[in-house]
């Protein structure tokens, strides 16, 4: 056995070795070059070279002389293979060789196994359609063009089931061949089929309008129709707007990107196995810790279930439809609004989304976009309609797109945007699905990589429901053990619904006695305790040796990482503060600039952060958040101002409301839909979570006090903390003067950590604090540490 997998080791590698595979290449190549020749030269030596079937008889080769241009051994080769063989057909065989020397240079000259297959087919066939039609062809090339094959094969199928049913047979073979092989002609059959009816349909209704018959009014569309109208001609009879010229194509897609049929269990069985990011196909291995196998963050709450998909609304959309009227009566108010002012148009396309339908417009050769711009106010009025957005040039496509409120909105539900293929293959670390797009498709993006989102939008327009979606999101997609939120509600009233997950997703300070956070120095608190948390978590991913919580997460699973060196495990941290202008009126720059040094700094960490105005001035939304916050959610507002101070841009102000927004992670804007989810819902969630086995405390956050960023008192050494001598020792040992390192090894606050290493300043074992570097240890060894400590209780003994 230990051969054989030798033996086949070596034929691995042989076969892997460039050097081979390029003498293979060129041995390919010139075989499929020597056998071309010879067969082309064939054609014109034939005559001369018959002798070549005695070739393997003669036994003084030299009294033979072939004619062919690759001597005797092409012209044998090609008796072998035209005359005995495949015809004209044997050109096959070199093209295999040719496809083959090419492919093992990495050369894609046509795809290898396509090649393989019509090659394989097609000789055969192609050499028993000549012996078939052309026969012998006056003794050509000895046996015709398709060879002794050809002839053979040709003779049999004619005795079977005679000449005319062999002529039917080949004439199927042939058709099935060239669709298999080349695809298309089904197609090119159907593509020619329907120019024909349009072309005749064009010419019926150009009869039509002539004879002056009114067309008839068009019945509703569905949007799973996807024949598009090519008219300008089912209007409604005004014919004076000349809109004949005018390709108008309308694009729809399905309402829903749910599946057909999907089963509550199935469904949760998907978004389970979707939350299970770090994967069990390594075998890594770490001393001490290998019988252990990989670390599971889950299993404090392994039986923890996702809540059910029945527990969300599905609201139907039977009645939200758009009409072939309504289009066409839109598009030919827009002709008309662009003719008025001498503006002409090649074609119009409509694309129907959930509340918003586009017309996206190609003009013609010499109109200016500006011209079009201008013109918004016009196309609003002309189609009595608010809302009325023009995008002109359409990003990355050659058009101007016009946006157009439906006159029979859809509402867009969270739970066809949660069961959609989309959220639940997203590979993404924190997946976001936040509605549908105009063009009908759920719109779902990684908060990670924003990797914080400012949201803004005047008071009922749907701020507080988009809110809602995202943390429903998260609640559906991951576990508590991998996710924490961080509440902030100054109204007391939008997060209340959450407090049942206490136990599961929430975190807070550890004196604090509730987890959604309502008071302003609390807030303040609060996030000066995150900045804590995402230095001491820079500090740990430095010790691992990773840029990312990603691959910090990944290497403790994999045992990579000692608990007993203060690492853990690192949920992600999700900081949510609804109304910030409040915040910001009774904090300000308390507030604004801890909130600016997370954004700057914390995303590597894992701490993300989610911020909500319905105020979006620029006292508010400073040019330092701004600065921080690529990604933003606009909601409606009402001046243009406001637009720009969110977007940069005009256009929030042309929303319709009802959860219309505008989204953009720094390049353009993307048109959603905001799903739907109502206060019900919400709290059948919260409750369906709170009612399973939780932990026993919210995730407790470092402790923070006013005076932590105080100067050092004097510090009295008689009243030394218990873990003085211990936190000594642990400095000295690893030479690194760290508060983070004593917080960690000891499992302390930061307030405790902070005053033990003032304690060591003072006792000068340690230096002063310099800044972001770690303090100077001032022993070296622990025997010179040990007799200065046995010196200090002495003297505080003597005192």
């Amino acid at each position: 056995m230990v051969k054989e997998k030798s033996g086949k080791g070596k034929w691995h590698r042989l076969l892997h070795d460039e050097q081979f595979k390029m003498i293979m290449a060129f041995v390919f190549t010139v075989m499929a070059v020597f056998m071309t020749v010879a067969f082309v030269s064939y054609f014109f030596t034939w005559k001369a070279d018959q002798s070549v079937a005695e070739f393997s008889q003669i036994r003084d080769h030299q009294s033979f002389r072939a004619e062919n241009w690759m001597g005797k051994l092409g012209a044998w080769i090609s008796f072998k293979m035209i005359t005995n063989g495949f015809g004209v057909a044997s050109f096959f065989i070199p093209l295999i060789l040719l496809v083959l020397g090419f492919r093992l240079l990495k050369i894609k000259l046509l795809p290898l196994g396509w090649t393989l297959k019509t090659s394989l087919v097609g000789m055969p066939l192609l050499s028993l359609l000549f012996g078939f039609f052309l026969g012998h062809t006056s003794g050509f090339l000895g046996s015709g063009f398709g060879g002794a094959h050809g002839i053979g094969m040709s003779n049999w199928l004619t005795s079977l089931v005679g000449w005319f049913g062999a002529f039917i047979l080949l004439l199927l073979l042939t058709f099935v061949f060239l669709t298999f092989a080349f695809g298309g002609f089904f197609g090119w059959f159907k593509r020619t089929g329907k120019s024909i009816c349009r072309s005749l349909q064009r010419a019926k209704d150009t009869r039509t309008k002539t004879s002056g018959k009114p067309a008839g009014k068009s019945e509703p569309r569905p949007r799973d129709v996807e024949n598009p109208i090519e008219t300008g001609d089912d209007n409604t009879g005004d014919d004076e707007t000349g809109d004949d010229d005018i390709e108008f194509e309308v694009e729809t897609t399905l309402s829903g990107d749910r599946p057909q049929e999907a089963d509550n269990d199935e469904v949760r069985l998907i978004i389970n196995k979707q939350d299970d990011k770090f994967s069990r196909d390594n075998d890594y291995q770490m001393d001490d810790l290998t019988a252990l196998g990989k670390y599971d963050p889950t299993l404090d709450l392994s039986h923890y279930r996702m809540p059910p998909l029945d527990l969300l609304k599905d609201y139907p959309s039977a009645d939200s439809l758009v009409s072939n009227e309504e289009l066409v009566n839109n598009k030919n108010r827009i002709v008309e609004t662009l003719r008025n002012y001498k503006i002409e148009i090649d074609k119009i396309k409509a694309t129907i989304g959930p509340t918003v339908t586009l017309y996206e417009i190609v003009p013609a050769a010499g109109v200016r976009i500006s011209k079009i711009k201008n013109l918004e106010n016009d196309i609003a009025l002309s189609l009595s309609a608010l809302g009325i957005r023009i995008i002109a040039p359409m990003p990355g496509k050659g058009t101007i797109g016009i946006e157009v409120p439906n006159m029979h909105p859809e509402i867009v539900s969270m739970r066809s945007i949660i069961e959609s293929p989309r959220f639940q293959n997203a590979a993404m670390e924190l997946p976001v699905a936040l509605g549908k797009t105009i063009s009908n498709e759920p719109f779902v993006f990684d908060l990670t990589k924003m990797p914080h989102l400012l949201v803004a939008g005047s008071t009922g327009q749907g701020k507080s429901v988009g809110l809602n979606a995202i943390i429903a999101s998260i609640l559906y997609k991951k576990h508590p053990s991998q996710v924490k939120l961080v509440m902030v509600d100054p109204k007391s009233v939008e997060f209340s619904s959450y407090e049942k997950l206490e136990h599961h997703y929430l975190a807070k300070l550890p004196d604090a006695e509730e987890a959604i956070i309502i008071d302003t120095q609390k807030v303040i608190y609060t996030i000066n305790s995150l900045c804590i948390e995402m230095d001491t978590r820079y500090s740990l991913l430095k010790d691992a040796g990773v840029r990312n919580i990603k691959e910090y997460n990944t290497k403790f699973i994999e045992r990579k990482l000692n608990p007993n060196l203060g690492h853990r495990f690192l949920p992600y941290i999700v900081l949510i503060i609804d109304e910030y202008a409040d915040l910001m009126m009774t904090a300000g720059k308390e507030i604004e600039m801890p909130i600016a040094r997370l954004a700057q700094k914390a995303r590597a960490a894992g701490i993300h952060l989610i911020i909500a105005t319905q105020r979006p001035t620029t006292n508010i939304i400073t040019g330092v958040i701004k600065a921080n916050f690529p990604a933003r959610i606009a909601f409606r507002v009402i001046s243009q101002i406001d637009s720009r101070t969110i977007l940069d841009q005009s256009g929030a102000n042309q929303l319709i409301g009802r959860g219309d927004l505008l989204f953009t992670s720094g390049g353009d804007l993307t048109r959603v839909q905001c799903a739907f989810i109502d206060t019900p819902e919400i709290e059948e969630i919260t409750r369906f979570i709170g009612n399973q086995q939780g932990y026993p405390t919210a995730l407790l956050l470092p402790e923070y006090s006013a005076d932590d960023n105080a100067e050092p008192k004097d510090v009295d050494l008689s009243k030394r903390d218990a873990l003085f001598e211990e936190a000594a020792r642990l400095i000295v040992i690893h030479q690194q003067g760290s508060t983070s390192l004593i917080q960690r090894k000891f499992s302390i606050g930061y307030n405790r950590a902070g005053r033990l290493m003032d304690q060591l300043e003072a006792a000068k074992i340690v230096g002063p604090n310099e800044g972001s570097k770690a303090r100077q240890v001032l022993f070296s060894d622990e025997a010179a540490l040990d007799k200065y400590l046995n010196k200090i209780s002495q003297d505080n003994a003597n005192q």
